[in-house]
């Protein structure tokens, strides 16, 4: 027998199983999830959790591995957890680089306008993996009031289907909502923020926003976009539909 394939005893593998369980349910991932995570037959971790069957070592380092945390009490934890390179933390979806990578990219950003009824108001947006965060990261750029740019983590928790754009500087907090992408590449939600006012006044404000791949507009137009712009009609119709479809609700009183 190698030594990679040296059977944990009864009682360490009852406690592997214990600790996979209690991931599984905290992270609401199934078993199928996890075993093509760990390159391991389903079959064979049923059997494990079942305790029909004991642990190896090599199949419990790969489990290690695939979920970042030590399985084994006394056992270093595995290489990846210290680092964590590829699996973003608990409190932002536990999702891996490869799993989100399809929302990487630059988009059109696209919300009402605050300041005039017509306009709507038009930035960029790029998401982007940061090794050293380990997590997606956004930042805001072509924007008309480059004071109020804003950058921060992205959320991508499995249980809700939506995409969770976060700001946070001292507490202060702004949250986008928005949808998977659909087919072509569009997410679409609510935005959440603070709009200013005169002097330090802020009051919270809620608005549909709408983001397009960057590659899908021609000749994308920045700031406050009016409707003499050729763009107007096209980001209008985006912002319609985060409401007509929904993608959003907006509760009347």
């Amino acid at each position: 027998m190698l030594a990679t394939d040296k059977q944990l005893s009864d009682e360490q593998s009852r406690q592997v199983a214990a600790t996979i369980r209690e991931e599984l349910a905290r992270r609401r991932i199934s078993r199928q999830h996890l075993a093509e995570k760990a390159k391991i037959s389903v079959s064979t971790l049923e059997k494990a959790l079942g305790g029909r069957r004991p642990f190896t070592l090599a199949t419990t380092v790969r489990l290690e591995e695939a979920l970042g945390v030590s399985l084994r009490t006394g056992a270093a934890a595995p290489a990846i957890a210290p680092v964590n390179g590829d699996v973003a933390p608990d409190s932002l979806g536990a999702y891996s680089r490869r799993a989100v990578s399809w929302i990487e990219g630059n988009y059109v950003t696209l919300r009402p306008s605050f300041g005039d009824k017509e306009a709507i108001y038009a930035y960029r947006t790029e998401i982007a993996w940061d090794a050293k965060a380990s997590c997606l990261l956004f930042r805001e750029g072509e924007r008309l009031d480059a004071a109020f740019t804003q950058f921060g983590e992205v959320a991508v928790p499995n249980q809700s289907g939506h995409v969770y754009l976060v700001t946070n500087r001292h507490g202060q907090h702004r949250l986008i909502t928005i949808s998977r992408p659909t087919i072509t590449g569009e997410m679409y939600g609510i935005l959440t923020t603070l709009l200013a006012g005169r002097g330090s006044l802020l009051t919270p404000i809620a608005a549909p926003i709408a983001f397009v791949p960057l590659a899908a507009i021609a000749k994308p137009a920045f700031g406050r976009v009016q409707p003499s712009d050729p763009n107007h009609a096209i980001y209008k119709k985006h912002l319609q539909r985060t409401v007509d479809e929904p993608f959003a609700m907006f509760a009347s009183g």
